[in-house]
């Protein structure tokens, strides 16, 4: 089935990323879905920063990673993600690929949303994500 991505970001692997082995420790992936995330809200017009200024906290509870392959120093890769929203959850379904299209990780983000200060059903943050949900 192929997922209908609706961000995608390129990155490249960096030297502080990897192990002595030269490959890229898991906890690293962590950080590339993270900012794929930051980099997808920026692009739909809001960032995190402006999103906390205006009482608005989306805050991971729950990520499942499956690791298919290791990406090594200089690597390149594209990180891409789709977004379905399940009651006031957010789950973003993130994967990341090699240039040629090869599966390196699939992951699956849960973030709830926090409203000054409170959790809520999250709807400030569905009108924000509005035209990709799904």
């Amino acid at each position: 089935m192929k997922e209908p991505y609706i961000f995608e970001l390129a990155m490249d692997v960096r030297d502080y990323e990897v192990d002595a082995e030269g490959i890229v420790n898991n906890a690293v992936y962590l950080h590339y879905l993270e900012h794929t995330r930051h980099e997808f809200c920026r692009q739909a017009g809001f960032t995190f920063r402006q999103m906390h200024a205006e009482g608005l906290d989306p805050v991971a509870t729950h990520i499942d990673i499956h690791y298919v392959r290791s990406l090594g120093l200089g690597d390149r890769m594209m990180s891409r993600l789709w977004l379905e929203r399940k009651g006031p959850r957010f789950v973003f379904h993130q994967d990341i690929f090699t240039p040629g299209d090869e599966l390196v990780a699939r992951a699956t983000v849960e973030i709830v949303s926090f409203e000054d200060g409170h959790l809520s059903r999250g709807e400030r943050l569905a009108s924000a994500f509005a035209s990709y949900l799904k």
